[in-house]
Parts: C-alpha cells; structure tokens; sequence
C-alpha cells in the first residue's frame, strides 16, 4: 500500500526537527550546566519580555513534544524555574497540547492506513474498545509519568482516537504533571546557588508518585464501572 507524498509530510517534517536536533548539539545545550551558567542573563531577558518570553517558551516545548526529543522533563522544570510554579505549569499545558497535535496529526496521516492493514481482523475489535473509553485511557497514561507522551500520543492516534477527546484528555492529563515539574524548577535557582545539580528523579518519589498513581486509578474508574455493569 503506497500512501500519496503529502501523507508523509508532516511525519518527515517532524523526523527532520528530531535528526537537526542532534545534529546541531542542541541536546547538549540543554542542560542544568547551561541554565546555571546563563542565569542572570536568562532571568533578565525573561523579566523584560514577559509576553514574549511565554510565548517563545510556548512554541520549545511544542516544538520539543512534536518532534519526540528527549528533553520533554527538563523544559517542563524550566517553565518553573523562568515563570513560577502555576504560571509555569499552565504555559507547559498550554505548549505540551500543541505539540501533541501536531504529533497525533502526523502520526495519523502517515500510519493510520498502514496500520489498518497490517493489523488485519483484530484490529476492529481492538480500535472499538479502545474507543469507547479513550478518553479515559489517554488520561490514565498521561497522568503516570512513566510512559513517554509520544508513545501515548501514537497509540491514539493509530487507534483512531477522536481529536477532540485526544485534545481534551491531553489538556487535563498535562495539568498534574506539569505542576509537579515546575515545582521541582522553581527551586533551581536556589540549587544553582549552592553548587547542587537538581534532581528530576524527584517525581518518582514516593510523595509524589502515589497522588498521581491515585488520579491515574480514578480516571479508570468509569471503565471498570461500565465493566462492571456488563457482567452477567
């Protein structure tokens, strides 16, 4: 099955940003080691151009959850470190939703078809139960922060997610995570200041981990009761 050029566009245009990503060493850039040794400057641009800097910190972190680079944790700490904690998490809502579409769009241009087909017979059965609580599902993985949001991202769109539900399923599951990660980014200025390399491995803290495992397990609730319900 040969699927039209402009099916794959948008999937190349994002498997470019990713490859130019390390080929111009921006993944080394991007460091606790360059934010320290930046910080005056950062903080001084930010707190004169507050607009601008929210929308340009917007258009990375999209950019950054489009093109799938693994640097998706350390600018979701940085929207804390540059903008506060609640201004921080609600740009990185915000930045991280506009990056997931882009990705669910191409994702669901370029492979749907193909998937379909390789998929044969299951796949009907299996795109139906997923439908029917996708939306509960894409909450579930959003909310635990071990599964990588691009992956979540695929997985919906290959199983024919609605974007409407993926859009609003992404908005809500963002909002937990992005809080915690700008809390921990709120404190790397302290942190700089005394020689200390911050410590992203914080959410998996126990104090951290187990409110997020009980949101995870609520938003499953409405499937295990429908479940439930159909049991003889």
């Amino acid at each position: 099955m040969r699927l039209p050029l402009r099916r794959w566009l948008p999937l190349a245009i994002l498997l470019l940003g990713l490859v130019m990503f390390f080929a111009l060493g921006l993944n080394r850039q991007l460091s606790f080691e360059t934010l320290s040794r930046n910080e005056a400057e950062i903080r001084g641009w930010v707190a004169a151009n507050r607009v601008g800097a929210a929308v340009a910190y917007i258009i990375a972190l999209a950019a950054v959850m489009a093109f799938a680079l693994p640097a998706a944790a350390l600018m979701t700490a940085i929207s804390g470190f540059l903008f506060g904690i609640w201004l921080g998490a609600a740009l990185t809502v915000v930045g991280a939703t506009m990056g997931g579409i882009a990705l669910f769009t191409a994702a669901r241009s370029a492979f749907q078809d193909i998937f379909r087909l390789r998929a044969g017979a299951a796949l009907p059965r299996l795109e139906e139960g997923f439908r029917r609580d996708s939306f509960s599902y894409v909450l579930f993985l959003r909310f635990i922060p071990l599964f990588p949001s691009w992956l979540v991202t695929i997985v919906a769109a290959l199983l024919g997610m609605k974007p409407g539900r993926f859009v609003l399923a992404t908005v809500l599951g963002s909002i937990p995570g992005s809080v915690v990660f700008a809390s921990i980014g709120a404190d790397f200025g302290q942190l700089f200041k005394n020689a200390q390399t911050p410590d992203l491995g914080a959410i998996f803290q126990a104090q951290t981990l187990l409110p997020l495992l009980g949101l995870a397990i609520l938003s499953l609730l409405p499937v295990l009761y429908r479940r439930w319900r159909r049991r003889p």
